[in-house]
């Protein structure tokens, strides 16, 4: 492998971890095993630290591929709590909003759930990497500051309910989108839509493009992987 001119490495991201720690890691690793100080490294979409799954990174002249990496579909799996929202639609914040939930059944989130699929409008979520005037959105909900982010444009090639339990109100959806896709903001957007609210209690992301998460090395095994590597530069 030659990590100067470029390889693709995709990683099972842990649980926690946020897409830059887990992408400094494996640089720091593969930097020690060349003995250089850096090699260039980045990403191809940002996965939440909440979030685990399939990340895609980039070495050296490969960097250059980013962009084209970003444009191919995903596909997530996710567990939303019905009934209750978070300023941050995930778990990183506490419970701000109850909601009744009582009126919700199985038959009404499938059919809910169908408004979703296509060309749909989404607004990101406040806590995000998006910038606002140079900074990013979440780095100035942090400060106390106030954010209001322009709808976008997404595309939602299928979603599907895999699970629903009635007295836990925790409800699982397969979903398969395109670039800038919030499932975070999905996970509001539903809870609006059954008329209570909800935000995630798990979100993994597993496929980009071909990529599956059972093809992907996890970031602990990385230094093992790493040894059995023949490695040029």
């Amino acid at each position: 492998m030659n990590f100067k001119e470029g390889e693709i490495i995709c990683i099972d991201k842990p649980y926690g971890m946020t897409s830059f720690g887990a992408l400094a890691r494996v640089r720091y690793l593969i930097s020690k095993r060349l003995r250089v100080k850096r090699v260039k490294t980045g990403h191809a979409g940002t996965l939440d630290p909440l979030a685990t799954g399939v990340l895609i990174l980039c070495t050296g002249k490969a960097t250059k591929r980013i962009e084209a990496l970003q444009l191919h579909t995903k596909e997530y799996t996710a567990t939303l709590q019905l009934g209750a929202t978070t300023p941050s639609y995930d778990m990183e914040h506490a419970v701000d909003a109850t909601f009744p939930t009582a009126h919700i059944t199985r038959q009404l989130i499938e059919e809910t759930l169908k408004q979703f699929q296509g060309d749909i409008t989404q607004k990101p979520p406040t806590y995000s990497a998006c910038k606002v005037g140079g900074d990013r959105a979440y780095a100035l909900r942090r400060a106390g500051k106030d954010v209001e982010l322009s709808p976008k444009q997404i595309r939602i090639d299928k979603i599907e309910l895999t699970d629903f339990d009635p007295d836990t109100m925790l409800l699982s959806i397969r979903v398969v989108c395109g670039k800038g896709t919030y499932i975070r903001a999905l996970a509001r957007d539903i809870g609006k839509a059954l008329g209570s609210g909800a935000y995630l209690t798990s979100l993994c992301r597993t496929r980009v493009g071909d990529v599956k998460q059972e093809d992907c090395i996890r970031l602990d095994d990385v230094p093992q992987w790493l040894d059995r590597q023949e490695v040029e530069g």
